[in-house]
């Protein structure tokens, strides 16, 4: 199957295809108004003041239980790598089709994948995506080409990883834990670390195709970067609310895995990928989460038989990939088939 970059650069499009048109919500509503997800300060968790620990500590445990999505600031991945990464990725985009489709394929855990949509195999309606997928820990992969795409992603996805950790310890103590046990208890050592990344190309017709659809993030924390340009919007209250990340901020959000361990204390969120006529959106996502044959369950100091029941059945990471990628990704559908 084509790219939509490849359709996009070889025709006049002035609508686009029938296979890309997603029926809208006409009850969908998009705040208008200035309405900003939390930022973290994580300077202040890694080198504050007790007291400044503490109260940043609290400010995430909201934003946890509140939105589900906050940015970070501060943090300790430099400016310059994500700058690099977001250009050695547009430039693997750029490569030929025919370098590229070295890459494509159906297996949902191959090492390297490249692909459109989000399962082209199975999905009704197509997304305006290109995507490339890579498995980075615990054992590092990365395409030939470009030359320098091996290095760069490892020194990014190093990083991310880096400020994952961290967040995990103030979302630990957030719970009311010790700050390592999500490390622990999650095999993080050994812990699956996916570099997701989009490109979104200029489309005809934005209002009637999607980027990616409602849908929530599989793992513990995903955290993401972009080309500058806006496209994510959360749900919040009923309403979709556009992300607007700060400069040199990380968009971080809580994924399914999160939800099933803390026991439903903090939940994943729905959220999704808008389109735009202008140009080209490119994202950089980092899902974090435990070893493939993990069980996840919840954590038992968060489970009390009367005020806090057991939500979830335990459920091995990569069934649960397996699980998400063999259903039409529609907002917590998947989540929902392991409540209790």
């Amino acid at each position: 199957m084509s790219s939509v970059k490849e359709l996009v650069e070889t025709s006049y499009l002035t609508s686009i295809p029938s296979k890309y048109v997603l029926p809208t919500d006409p009850h969908d509503i998009i705040v208008s108004e200035a309405e900003v997800i939390p930022t973290i300060d994580l300077s202040l968790f890694t080198s504050g003041t007790p007291d400044q620990r503490t109260n940043i500590i609290q400010e995430l445990g909201r934003a946890c239980c509140e939105w589900g999505f906050f940015l970070v600031t501060n943090h300790s991945l430099p400016m310059k790598v994500t700058d690099e990464m977001l250009k050695v990725s547009k430039s693997f985009f750029d490569l030929t089709e025919e370098e590229k489709g070295k890459y494509s394929g159906n297996k949902l855990f191959d090492p390297i994948k490249y692909g459109t949509s989000f399962n082209a195999s199975l999905d009704k309606s197509l997304y305006w995506r290109d995507h490339l997928k890579v498995f980075v820990h615990p054992h590092f992969n990365a395409p030939l080409k470009p030359d320098n795409f091996r290095e760069i992603s490892k020194e990014f996805c190093t990083g991310a990883r880096e400020v994952a950790k961290e967040v995990l310890k103030a979302i630990s103590m957030s719970l009311g834990l010790e700050e390592n046990y999500i490390h622990k208890a999650m095999d993080l050592d050994l812990g699956s670390q996916l570099l997701v990344v989009n490109m979104y190309p200029p489309c005809p017709q934005p209002e009637s195709a999607m980027g990616l659809p409602p849908h929530s993030d599989h793992g513990l924390l995903t955290l993401l970067v972009q080309n500058g340009l806006d496209g994510l919007q959360v749900m919040h209250n009923g309403k979709w609310v556009p992300i607007n990340p700060l400069p040199q901020s990380l968009i971080v959000n809580i994924g399914d895995h999160m939800e099933i361990l803390s026991n439903g204390i903090y939940k994943s969120v729905i959220h999704r990928a808008v389109v735009n006529k202008e140009t080209t959106r490119i994202s950089l996502g980092t899902a974090n989460g435990p070893p493939l044959d993990k069980i996840v369950r919840p954590a038992p100091e968060l489970v009390d038989g009367e005020s806090r029941p057991l939500g979830y059945r335990g459920i091995k990471y990569g069934d649960y990939l397996e699980l998400q990628y063999s259903h039409q990704l529609n907002a917590k559908s998947c989540l929902d088939l392991i409540r209790i």
